[in-house]
Formats: C-alpha cells, structure tokens, sequence
C-alpha cells in the first residue's frame, strides 16, 4: 500500500495520511506547491515507522487520488486515522468546488462519496484557494474539515498551506506542550500566522481559514464551547512533535526554512506590485526569486 501507515497513540491503530500538490498554472506556483508537498512529506517522514508517498505534478490525478483513497477505505478500521491533505488550487461554480490537477478535476462531492466509505476517523485539510465552498458538501459529523477561505469565492492563490505546515515543526504551536500537535492547534497556529502577514503587508486579507467538526454550520475561525466547535479536531492528533525534534534542532535546516519563507514572501509582495512595475523588471526580479527558491529547496530536501 502506498500511503502512509504508522502508529497512532493505540498501539493497534493506525495513521493515512494522503498528501497531494495540485497544478501551479504558473512557475511560481508550481514550484511553490511542489515545495511545500516536499516540505510536509519530510515532516510526516519524521513520524516513527513511517511510509510517505506524495502525489504531485503528473501524478496527481483523479484517478490516483481515486485509488489512494480506496486503498484506505479497503484497508481502514473505525480506530483508524486519515488524514488527506489537499494545496494548490481551487475552484468554485457556485455548486460545488473543485481541485485543480493535471486532467479532470476532482469535486468536493466526489471527495465526499470516496471519505463516506473510509471508516477511520477523518480530517481533511484543503488549503487551496475557494476551499470554502467544499464545506457543505465535506462535513459531517465527527469529521475534521478545515479550509483555507471561508467561501467558494475567495478565489487568490492562498498562503494558508505555507504557516499550517511551519505549524508542524514550530514547538509553539503545540500549546499545551504535550508534543503531540492536534488539527485544531495546527489551524489555529496557521490561520493567525495567515492574518498576520496580511496586516504586516497593509494588504486586504483575501483569505479567511475556517474549521468544522460537527457536520452542520459553515465553520468558525475560533472554535470553542460556545459554539460547539473543535471537540474532535482538539483531540485528533496530526503529528508528535518529539519525532520531528532532528528537523526542528538543525541550524542549517533553520536557516535554509526561515530563507525559504522570506522568498515565498517577497514573491507575494512582487506580484502585488505587478501593475505599477514595468514588465521586464517584474520578470526579472521574479526569475531570480525562483532560482533562489529552487536552490533553497534542493538544499532542504538533501
């Protein structure tokens, strides 16, 4: 089987997790994604006994996604895990949502038909941009769903993926220091770090995270008692911390993350300033960013 299988905190239990980078559209992005897939994959890899594959570029198509997820329906029990994690992008048609990848795209109705017949605890994380608009047709009662927007129409590339993946190797983003990093401390790590950024650029935030876990309503960003929400994502754990503690202690590896970040950074902020540039000066600029990612990221995945 190719997904990932590891333990969980019952010894008899196991851990799915899916991994898929959809298409960039543009060089930036592409490069992007497919960074940011290396990037999780590493840290899963990090996780004790683990088996990682990531569907990216050419491979992640419907049909592969199709296929991965009938293995674990196949394979999974109720003590089960899955964790599917979608980045890149998305559309909505005022119907329903759809991820973008190489040939047809795969629409949140369909994901949901393939997750109804899992019967292991499930959270989905879609970090693509018009995520929002999956939510009525991805939740259900007791799944863990969070999205990058709260709407099918935030449709701009979203950096959401970016801080829910520094989330995994930030020792912070545990709250209640017990290494194990649970969904809800993850998203609420990254749907800070997201507003952050937005306030630090003086831009407009186009993009609002939200998480589900009861099966009805249209997601909060802070959930709580009140309103009844983060229950099971509070105790679904997503990753120990203690396994990645090799990644999080490097210095190197510190260096090389924090550079990786401020280029992907400094590429938003390029493509913000776009129109009051001239052409061959944004392409420039934008083609040495990209070499620089590239390098950055062939260093980190060595």
């Amino acid at each position: 089987m190719g997904l990932i299988a590891v333990a969980a905190i019952a010894a008899h239990a196991e851990s799915y997790y899916l991994v898929v980078a959809g298409l960039g559209g543009e060089a930036e992005y592409e490069q992007r994604f497919t960074g940011w897939a290396s990037d999780l994959t590493k840290l899963l890899k990090a996780e004790p006994n683990s088996k990682v594959e990531t569907l990216s570029g050419n491979s992640a198509t419907k049909a592969n996604i199709e296929a991965k997820m009938r293995e674990v329906a196949a394979a999974s029990k109720a003590d089960d895990q899955f964790v599917m994690l979608l980045m890149g992008h998305g559309s909505y048609d005022e119907q329903d949502y759809k991820f973008n990848i190489p040939g047809p795209d795969i629409s949140a109705k369909e994901l949901g038909a393939l997750l109804d017949k899992i019967a292991a605890k499930e959270a989905v994380i879609l970090m693509t941009s018009s995520s929002g608009g999956a939510i009525p047709s991805l939740q259900k009662p007791k799944r863990v769903l969070v999205t990058a927007t709260k709407s099918g129409t935030e449709k701009n590339a979203t950096i959401f993926a970016r801080y829910f993946i520094e989330a995994l190797r930030d020792k912070e983003a545990d709250t209640d220091k017990s290494e194990t990093l649970t969904v809800q401390e993850a998203f609420h790590y990254a749907e800070q770090k997201t507003a952050k950024f937005f306030e630090s650029q003086k831009r407009l935030a186009t993009e609002h995270a939200l998480i589900e876990d009861t099966g009805k309503g249209e997601g909060v960003k802070d959930p709580s008692p009140e309103n009844g929400e983060g229950l099971t994502a509070g105790r679904f754990a997503l990753l120990h911390l203690g396994a990645v503690a090799a990644l999080v202690n490097d210095p190197e590896k510190q260096k090389l993350l924090k550079h990786k970040e401020d280029l992907e950074a400094a590429i938003d902020q390029l493509k913000y300033e776009k129109a009051s540039m001239a052409l061959p000066q944004y392409r420039q600029q934008m083609q040495e960013y990209l070499l620089d990612l590239a390098k950055t990221q062939e260093a980190l995945d060595k």
